[in-house]
């Protein structure tokens, strides 16, 4: 997945929306849910190669964090057309995260 940052969120994640759904995977090194999350979140990358995944460290990215009001990581966010049309906190199973966010 690729990293983005504050920085770069809107274009990464607003605009490209606007053409695919995004995916984002807010996570932080020291998260053990995040670290059991990922590699789910990669094999879905490879499968559902019309969503562009992305992830951001919520460390390193507080405006994201403030922006959406995020307190408890992971959280994954679906972004369709610039909105936040799915969203889901904490690890879950591989078919839960195709149910959540739309992706089957």
């Amino acid at each position: 997945m690729k990293a983005i940052t504050d920085a770069t969120f809107a274009i990464e994640v607003v605009e490209d929306s606007k053409k695919e759904p995004v995916v984002v995977d807010i996570w932080a090194t020291w998260c053990g849910p995040c670290r059991a999350l990922t590699p789910i979140l990669e094999e879905l990358e490879k499968e559902f190669t019309e969503v562009k995944f992305v992830a951001i460290d919520a460390d390193s990215n507080p405006e994201i964090m403030k922006s959406f009001g995020v307190r408890s990581i992971p959280t994954v966010l679906r972004f369709d057309a610039g909105e936040i049309t799915a969203s889901f906190i904490g690890a879950r199973a591989k078919s839960s995260v195709i149910q959540d966010l739309n992706l089957g």
